[in-house]
């Protein structure tokens, strides 16, 4: 009965890695660096209820809104923006939620 059970728990073991893999594999590939024009969502965009940082990047003449995902880095950068526009840079990862750029930054820059 032993060896049955540990073979079972191995499989499982096996199969529930593989599962995970892609999705690992799937967050690493998004990870990108995003430069444009930083504003506030509320203050400049009148697109939120609350202050959210939105960076706004133009790529073949279509201009693409980036809403920052609220963390720690966005609120340590969200003083620079509030009252005005400013180029920045920002590196992170990003995905599609109902409809819009949601951007979750690990780094964001005033872009020189």
């Amino acid at each position: 009965m032993k060896p049955t059970s540990s073979i079972l728990a191995g499989v499982l073991g096996l199969f529930l890695m593989s599962a995970a893999m892609p999705a690992l594999a799937e967050d690493k590939a998004k990870e990108s660096t995003i430069t444009g024009d930083a504003k506030c969502g509320k203050c400049a965009l009148k697109e939120t209820y609350k202050c959210q940082n939105v960076i706004q990047v133009e790529k073949d003449g279509k201009k693409s809104s980036y809403y920052l995902v609220k963390n720690e880095v966005s609120d340590k950068f969200h003083k620079n923006v509030c009252s005005e526009t400013r180029k920045a840079t920002a590196t992170g990862t990003c995905k599609k939620v109902d409809g819009k750029l949601e951007f979750t930054a690990m780094k964001i820059d005033l872009a020189k």
